[in-house]
Order: C-alpha cells, then sequence, then structure tokens
C-alpha cells in the first residue's frame, strides 16, 4: 500500500539530519587526527623535561638540549666517611634519546584512543638510560681501589738459601657490585649522591690454604737433599741448591707446587756435562790452592722425567728422597777419586823471572803461559813444552821477536818463548822432578841464572821433565806483562812435597873469546860480542823434612862466545 505523501517527507528529513551530524562528527574526527598527526601527547614530560606536542625528532632534539649538563654532571659517591667522584661516561651511563622519545608514544593513528591521550594524556617518564656493563665494571674496580681495601691472598715463597718465606693473608674491605652498579644508574640525572658501604672480602688464598701448603710441600721440600739416580751416577742435590725452583702458585683457591723446569734442569747439567759426553774429573787452582773439580757423567735425559721425578721426591720424609731417573748414563774414566788421589795439595817447587820491554815477548810468553797453565802431571807422565804449546805460529796466537841461531840474533816467529822455557825448567828442578831433555841457550842471557836455563825450537829443541814422584803435578804459569817495568814470569809446581831441593854452582871456567862478524844481509843485526865459558851446576836431593843428603845430580853447561856483529848495508861485501 502506498504511504501517505506527509509519512515519506518525514523520513527524509531525518535521514539529512543523521546525514549532518554524521559530516559534523567526521569533520571533528579528521581536524583532530590532523592537529595529532605524530606528535608526542600535550602533557608528557621525559625526565622532568616537557617535550609534549612535539614530533619525536623535535622532542630529542630538545631532551638532548635540555639534559646536557645532567648527563656529564660526575656523580658523588661517599664510602665510609670518605667522598669521590664518578664521571657517568666513564662509568658507560648514556641516555637513549630516541627509545626514551619513542616511549612517550608519538606515533600517528585514528584510534580514538591515540586521539584522546593526545589532547587529554601525557606522563612525566624517566629517560631510557643505557649501561655499557664493561665500563662500569671497570668504574667500579676504580672506587674499590680509591676507597676499599685489596685482599692479601697468603703466599709460601722459597727463599735462594733453602729457607721458606709466609706472605701472611689479609681480609680486604670491598663493594658489592651489583648494589653499586644499581646505585650509580639510579643516581644518573637525579643529581643525588650516593652512600656506599664497604664489607669483607676474603682473600682467595685464606690460613688454613697457608697451613696446608707448609704442612703437605713447603716444610718437607727443604727438610733435606734429593737424590736423583742416573744409573750408577747418584746426584745429591741439596735445598739451598734447589729451592730457587720450586714455587707454590694459587691455582683455584689452593696452593699448589710447581717447579721450574730449566731451573732445574741447569742444575742437574751443572753436575754432569752438558754436551752428554763424560768430563773427567781434574785439579785446578782457586784462592791459591789446590781443588778437586769433581768428574761428571755423561747422561742424556729426558728434562720432563727430571721435573716429575724430582717434584715427586721433593715433598716425600726421610728416607724416600731417592729414585731413579730413566736416562743413558755414560761415566767418566778419570773419577773424582782419582783425582784426590793425585794428591795435589802445595807448591813443591818455584821460580821467577823478569824480561826487559818488548812486545813481541809480552805477546808470546802471554800466550805459551796461556796454554801451559792448568797441566796437571799424573805419577809416570812427561813433560813436553813443544807438545803442549804447539808450533809457535800466527794461528796459534804467537808473533815474530828474535831468537838466537847460529850463534846470532835473527827474527822468527816465537821469539822469546824460551823465558818460559827456563821459568818451567827451573821450578821443574827445585821441584825434584826427572830431567828429560833440556837445551841451554848457545851463549850466555844474563837475565836466567847461569848453567840453569833452558832454549826451546819447535821441530828439533824440547823442554821435557817426567813427573817420577807417587803423586800428581799441577804446572802454573803467569805472567805480568813489561810495561814501565819488567815484564814478571812465574811457573809453581803444586804436589806432595817428596824432596827438598839445594843447589850449587862452581865458577866459571874454559873461558873463550868472541869473533867478529860483518855481515851484509837484509836482516842482520848488530851486537856486541862477549866470551863463552862452561859452568857446573849441582842439584842437591834431600828426603823432604830430611837433613841427609840422599843423591846428586850435576848438570854440565857449555856457553859459546857471543860474537861481535857488524852491519853493512845489503850486497855492499859482494865487490
Amino acid at each position: 500500500m502506498t504511504k501517505p505523501k506527509r509519512e515519506r517527507a518525514g523520513g527524509l528529513v531525518v535521514l539529512v539530519v543523521v546525514l549532518v551530524l554524521a559530516l559534523l562528527v567526521g569533520g571533528g574526527w579528521a581536524a583532530a587526527y590532523a592537529g595529532a598527526g605524530d606528535k608526542l601527547p600535550r602533557g608528557t614530560s621525559v625526565a622532568g623535561v616537557d617535550v609534549g606536542g612535539r614530533t619525536a625528532t623535535e622532542a630529542e632534539q630538545r631532551l638532548r638540549a635540555a639534559l646536557a649538563d645532567e648527563v656529564a654532571a660526575p656523580i658523588e659517591v661517599t664510602v665510609a666517611g670518605e667522598t669521590t667522584e664518578v664521571d657517568p661516561t666513564s662509568a658507560g651511563l648514556a641516555v637513549d634519546y630516541a627509545a626514551s622519545v619513542a616511549d612517550a608514544g608519538g606515533e600517528r593513528s585514528w584510534h580514538p584512543q591515540r586521539l584522546w591521550d593526545y589532547y587529554t594524556g601525557g606522563d612525566d617518564l624517566d629517560a631510557v638510560v643505557t649501561v655499557d656493563e664493561d665500563a662500569m665494571l671497570t668504574a667500579i674496580a676504580g672506587l674499590q681501589g680509591e676507597l676499599g681495601k685489596v685482599p692479601v691472598d697468603g703466599q709460601v715463597k722459597f727463599r735462594s738459601t733453602g729457607q721458606i718465606r709466609v706472605v701472611d693473608p689479609v681480609v680486604g674491605r670491598g663493594l658489592d657490585v651489583t648494589a653499586t652498579r644499581d646505585a650509580l644508574v639510579d643516581a644518573f640525572l637525579s643529581g643525588e649522591p650516593v652512600e656506599l658501604s664497604l664489607a669483607d672480602v676474603p682473600p682467595e688464598i685464606d690460613e688454613d690454604d697457608v697451613r696446608t701448603a707448609l704442612d703437605e710441600f713447603a716444610n718437607p721440600a727443604v727438610s733435606g737433599p734429593v737424590t736423583l739416580e742416573f744409573g750408577r751416577a747418584r746426584i745429591k742435590l741439596s735445598p739451598k741448591q734447589y729451592a730457587g725452583a720450586l714455587a707454590l702458585e694459587a691455582v683455584g683457591g689452593e696452593l699448589q707446587p710447581s717447579v721450574g723446569r730449566a731451573k732445574i734442569t741447569r742444575l742437574v747439567h751443572s753436575t754432569i756435562s752438558d754436551d752428554g759426553a763424560p768430563v773427567d774429573a781434574t785439579v785446578e787452582l782457586v784462592n791459591g790452592k789446590p781443588r778437586v773439580v769433581p768428574s761428571k757423567p755423561g747422561v742424556a735425559f729426558d728434562p720432563d722425567d727430571v721435573v716429575s721425578t724430582f717434584l715427586e721426591l721433593v715433598a716425600k720424609p726421610d728416607g724416600e728422597r731417592q729414585a731413579p731417573v730413566e736416562a743413558q748414563v755414560d761415566q767418566a774414566d778419570f773419577t773424582t777419586r782419582d783425582a784426590r788421589d793425585l794428591k795435589i795439595k802445595e807448591v813443591v817447587g818455584e821460580f821467577t823471572t823478569y824480561y826487559p820491554y818488548a812486545e813481541y815477548r809480552n805477546i808470546n810468553i802471554g800466550r805459551a803461559a796461556e796454554i801451559i797453565d792448568g797441566t796437571i802431571l799424573k805419577p809416570g807422565e812427561t813433560f813436553s813444552m813443544n807438545d803442549i804449546v804447539g808450533e809457535r805460529t800466527r794461528e796459534n796466537g804467537f808473533t815474530d821477536g828474535f831468537i838466537i841461531s847460529n850463534g846470532i840474533l835473527v827474527e822468527d816467529l816465537g821469539g822469546g818463548v824460551s823465558q818460559m822455557a827456563t821459568t818451567l825448567f827451573n821450578a821443574m828442578f827445585f821441584a825434584g822432578l826427572e830431567d828429560v831433555e833440556h837445551k841451554p841457550h848457545s851463549f850466555y842471557i844474563d837475565r836466567y841464572p847461569v848453567g840453569r836455563e833452558a832454549t826451546v825450537a819447535f821441530g828439533s829443541l824440547d823442554l821435557r821433565f817426567k813427573n817420577d814422584s807417587p803423586y800428581g803435578v799441577l804446572v802454573n804459569a803467569e805472567v805480568t806483562p813489561a810495561g814501565a817495568g819488567q815484564g814478571v814470569v812465574t811457573v809453581r809446581m803444586y804436589s806432595t812435597k817428596v824432596w827438598d831441593i839445594s843447589t850449587t854452582a862452581s865458577d866459571r871456567y874454559a873461558f873463550t873469546s868472541p869473533a867478529t862478524r860483518t855481515l851484509d844481509t837484509p836482516n842482520c843485526h848488530a851486537n856486541s860480542g862477549y866470551g863463552g865459558f862452561q859452568i857446573d851446576v849441582k842439584r842437591i836431593f834431600r828426603k823432604a823434612g830430611e837433613s841427609e843428603i840422599d843423591h846428586v845430580e850435576n848438570f854440565h853447561t857449555v856457553y859459546t862466545p857471543s860474537d861481535t856483529v857488524i852491519c853493512k848495508p845489503p850486497g855492499s861485501l859482494d865487490d
């Protein structure tokens, strides 16, 4: 049925009104949305800074500017009445400005709640603070060092004398790291001071740990020697020798023993040979007195085996402090007992000669002494100067000097070495050793004892004497070079005294006159001649400590004249 016209007109009015109202509401909503945009709620503040009604970028810029002083302001910290400051930047504290603004809710949205919050809401929010944990721990450690007291671990140390030194543990005073961190974070930006307290911090190594280390290792370790057995070779190491190689190190809250591998290996090598070959015993002078230098077995071993065996033994009780070490061992041919049986203990013969300055004498006599010094003659052995010193060459350390050849002076390598031969001969003479070979100079040289001197020439003339005593003989040769004063040559023979030696000399006799030679050779050396003669020297033997003569030896010497030499220009005598 068709409705009346009045009815249809009324419905149209209602529809128009509804549409008009809808348009009005929608327009306001759109206007509200447009006004809010992506700005923060108008009542928003962050860390007390008003940032409401601003875009995120504007709010962040304002927040940075407003908090610049607070972010850089040092944090005042008081601990046990002492006050200091912490730089927040050094402590790893910072403001995350973007996150702080984002938390305030500045996003674009048609949602009614978002529009309502913008126009009517807004809170006072805290800034978002970030923490660099490593920097924070470093800052807290700095506070500990400045205001706290670091605990001291107990220690047990070994002195090189074989004694023990104990460092007592000390309780420290420190900060609670977590509480300190939280307090510094809370105080950041607030400007409020921080009050902190200290608590006891026990040392990692306490008294009980020290006592255990002393009882179980340190005291036993220095209680007596440790013996390492390398085959038949037994090496006894005393605490004074090895204490410097020991240590007690803090590991996991305990003091654990260790031994220096290099030190203990060097110590073992000091009693055996370094290259694995055996070393014979010998005798050397120490402060002017003979001392036996023990033999060393030749031992090849693994250092780790030595260290592990030593560490196992060093804390054991007496009676259990020796054990074998796996090794390859070779004994010395001449043992320490053999060296002691030589009974080299005192000076049995000594002589000193002097010489005027010449650098070749300093060089050649000094080099000969260097080679001869320390020579040991066992009973029955013969000393040969040429064999021991060797050929006088530049490679062997000698230089040119004057020698006597065919009755005149000429230059040759090793000149002056006869000074050492003469000194050696006289030391041997008064030691009572057997003269095997010696040759006096062809003409007499007045700085030598007449009838008791010797010359040598490699390959033709030698000085040889035999140790015909039942004891060993140690030869000591020393030279003080000539300079402003005379050079001094001293030779001593060390042994056990068998003979008391005295000497007499006859008058000179059978004199001969020098000839005169005129030479034009390039190496001619002028000389003022003097006559020759003969002499007899007696060596008188008495048993040590007795007055009765046992026997006498006679040394007959014939000195030829020293010819006068006149030098002419080379080739001038050919005319």
